[in-house]
């Protein structure tokens, strides 16, 4: 029987917006007693309600996690999951509610967090295991493990001052992975490493979930999240929105994400609402459709269905040799592929005009089922870009007979289904 290592109860976290730490530097310290007086003078009109300059970063938060279990919290920017891994660490105080755990917690939060900066690597390895309770014997049995993983041998016993991002990330992910804590919790921390440390970090995560410790992973890699993780919690707001199966909660989450364009009908999104990020006072893309085989728009497509997108834009007269570009998108936003008009057709250096409508015809959707996104992007050649839409349009695609075997195709062969034939030969001898 499964046993219970976290409980969560009714956890609240307020902050007073302009409130100061209750700590400080003695520099600190001296600019608060100047500026006591200037306080004092300042109107009691000028400051804000009492309702205004609170901030609940998260609000009677509850839930349960089981021993060995890995949970993946995920949400928004700002939505509280940062914050609530800070207390689960007891760096910050909750301002009510009450937290059971059982077991050693091991944190890999912000870089700088559980480090000393003036110590070395070997030093603060030690003081890591030590802080978790661990005897220098058995600190020692891990040693060379964590030096290597990390791959800092040649800064061992430099102040991690000195350290780049980088080598920060992966010793503290060393640390915190092999000195055997019961609880290991990671933040979306590991962004910072690179793509082979990202990798290497993730499998280390599901080798700490297979040795039976419980593992609480927020990141908004929903590919690591559906991978890694037996159960997810959605944060909206500093309240839980949705918890259960990672594939259920990812999907709430993104079909909930706010698009970049304003959906008419279905298949049918007006991108002329928006801020150029590139050109001020500018917009080139002013809308999209998604139209099926027979013309007609839809945002839901069947496996290997013809697609065409239509792509409406202003201004580009001024512009000979931009290009207008289409990338597909999974639901957890990774880049699945793209093509741009500088890559299909020559209009480089042509007369442009006024308005225009540029129109790709996908004769055979080569997705499988489930949801994705769809990016404009304007460059001038190969140059920079004038305009971007990261989200233009969102459309769905369901399973089919693409094999005329009666065999239909889910998502768990995999983003992209071939579009390819077996076929078996006798071999005489």
């Amino acid at each position: 029987m499964s046993k219970t290592i976290i409980e969560v109860e009714n956890l609240s976290k307020k902050y007073t917006l302009g409130e100061r730490a209750p700590y400080g530097s003695l520099r600190e310290e001296i600019m608060q007693t100047l500026a006591f007086a200037f306080k004092r003078s300042v109107s009691r009109s000028s400051r804000l309600a009492p309702d205004d300059n609170v901030f609940w970063a998260l609000k009677d938060v509850s839930f349960e996690v089981q021993e060995g279990e890995v949970l993946g919290i995920i949400g928004k920017n700002g939505a509280g999951k940062s914050t609530l891994l800070k207390i689960l660490s007891r760096i910050t105080e909750p301002s009510s509610g009450e937290i059971r755990m059982s077991g050693r917690v091991g944190s890999l939060l912000e870089v700088g967090t559980g480090f000393h900066p003036e110590l070395t690597g070997r030093e603060n390895i030690f003081l890591n295991g030590a802080l978790l309770g661990m005897s220098k014997q058995e600190i020692k049995s891990k040693f060379d493990k964590i030096v290597a993983f990390a791959e800092i041998d040649k800064f061992l016993d430099t102040p991690v001052k000195r350290y780049s991002s980088g080598m920060y990330v992966r010793l503290a992910f060393a640390v915190a992975a092999h000195l055997e804590p019961e609880i290991l919790l990671v933040d979306e921390v590991l962004a910072v490493g690179d793509a082979e440390f990202q990798k290497k970090c993730l499998g280390k995560m599901g080798d700490v979930a297979k040795d039976g410790r419980t593992v609480l992973f927020v990141s908004h890699n929903m590919a690591a999240i559906a991978n890694l993780c037996d159960r997810c919690i959605l944060l909206d707001s500093g309240q839980i929105h949705s918890a259960g199966i990672p594939n259920d909660v990812i999907n709430n989450y993104l079909c909930a994400s706010q698009q970049d364009g304003i959906q008419e009908a279905p298949g049918e999104y007006n991108l002329a609402d928006r801020k150029n990020p590139y050109l001020q006072d500018k917009l080139i893309v002013r809308k999209i459709r998604l139209l099926n085989s027979q013309g007609i728009p839809r945002d839901t497509f069947q496996m290997g269905q013809e697609m065409t997108i239509i792509v409406d834009v202003e201004g580009m007269s001024d512009y000979r040799d931009a290009w207008i570009g289409i990338i597909f998108k999974s639901r957890d936003d990774q880049w699945l592929t793209g093509i741009s008009t500088g890559m299909t057709c020559s209009h480089v250096d042509e007369p442009r005009q006024k308005r225009e409508k540029a129109i790709l015809n996908v004769p055979q959707l080569p997705f499988t089922p489930g949801s994705y996104w769809i990016g404009i992007s304007i460059t001038r050649g190969r140059s920079g870009r004038i305009d971007y839409v990261d989200r233009a349009a969102q459309f769905f695609v369901v399973e089919a007979d693409v094999y005329g075997t009666g065999y239909h195709v889910s998502a768990d062969y995999g983003v992209i289904y071939l579009n390819a034939k077996w076929e078996i030969k006798e071999v005489i001898t």
